[in-house]
């Protein structure tokens, strides 16, 4: 588990969560069916694929950890540009027929085909990270409270500019991401309610590109930096590498998301500009279903809402000047405990 502050994600532990738990049952509809047994897990990415560096990267890790850990196998594998549900849909059933168990689709574009793969594979678990209305008794719909790490964004985003002028990139524009800019943009105007903030989507839909595009990130980050802003965060998978390199060249913050991204080797380079991460532990998620599953053999189905509270969310104190900023570390523990006595009511659009 990556090293995170008192803020942060702590891992999602299946008993920490509120969630159904049921075994599967009942026979396969198509007559080469899943099966219970499992030989390790099924992963199929979401745009971007794997070397994100955030969101597909961390559910990776989740994977890695639960083959050294279990002792089985796995097989994980890529989005092809431009594909259809159908070809989700084939890619899961692909998985599940070949016995992989559980099979687990990541991102929100997968819920129409994960809802089908089940029907037709009643025995095996799948999952589907960011969506929670599949409502199968064989799916584990695995979701976080993004607005609640992005209110934190927001506040460490306002207690280090000096110029009290930030900035906003979401991918795509979607109600997903409205979530981490509804958060990140109360959590700042709750330390200073005049601060300007800079918002901005890269594409109305991922098919073009705005969680697979660096350059469109980079692009966007050097408009919102030439207009005064000083901090940037990007809830926008793969793009937010450009704009993390768009920060790290103007020497200004970035703050990451989902992975930790000052600990992210390809990034390395930029580290000393990267504040903090906003987490969603996709890890630990990714592992506890290959636990109920694998392990357990109680499989987790329902769903399973990761957030602060729980360690589903948080923040990463790996860069030291993020870390031993007293004022800020005090701004945040203060945040923290409004959010979980209820106190503070974070905004979701």
């Amino acid at each position: 588990m990556r090293r995170v502050s008192r803020i942060a994600v702590a891992g999602v532990a299946t008993a920490a969560l509120a969630v159904t738990v049921s075994a599967c049952g009942g026979s396969s509809t198509e007559s080469t069916g899943g099966s219970a047994k499992s030989k390790g897990v099924g992963l199929a990415y979401d745009v971007g694929g794997k070397g994100d560096q955030s969101f597909n990267d961390a559910a990776y890790a989740g994977f890695q950890k639960a083959e050294k850990d279990f002792g089985v196998g796995g097989r994980d594998v890529e989005p092809q540009d431009g594909e259809s549900d159908a070809d989700k849909v084939q890619r899961l059933e692909t998985l599940a027929r070949s016995g992989y168990n559980p099979v687990i689709g990541v991102g929100f574009a997968y819920a129409p085909a994960v809802k089908e793969a089940a029907a037709k594979f009643p025995k095996v678990s799948f999952g589907i990270i960011d969506d929670d209305k599949t409502q199968a008794s064989n799916v584990a719909d695995m979701v976080f409270h993004e607005e609640e790490s992005s209110y934190l964004a927001g506040v460490a985003a306002a207690k280090v500019t000096k110029k009290n002028h930030i900035g906003f990139i979401g991918g795509v524009d979607v109600p997903l991401i409205h979530k981490f800019q509804a958060g990140f943009v109360q959590g700042a105007q709750s330390v200073n309610p005049k601060i300007k903030v800079e918002s901005q989507y890269l594409t109305q839909t991922a098919q073009e590109g705005g969680f697979s595009s660096p350059d469109k990130g980079e692009a966007a980050a050097d408009g919102q930096i030439s207009a005064g802003a000083d901090v940037l965060y990007a809830a926008a998978g793969l793009s937010g590498q450009g704009v993390i390199k768009s920060a790290a060249g103007h020497k200004v913050w970035a703050i990451g998301v989902d992975s930790d991204q000052y600990n992210q080797s390809p990034l390395a380079q930029y580290k000393k500009y990267i504040l903090t991460s906003a987490l969603k532990n996709v890890e630990g998620a990714v592992y506890d279903l290959a636990k109920s599953v694998i392990k357990d053999k109680k499989p987790l189905s329902g769903v399973v809402r990761g957030a602060l509270d729980n360690g589903g969310v948080g923040l990463a104190d790996s860069n030291p000047v993020f870390k031993n900023n007293a004022a800020l570390q005090a701004a945040l523990k203060k945040a923290e405990a409004g959010i979980k006595d209820g106190s503070i009511v974070v905004k979701t659009s």
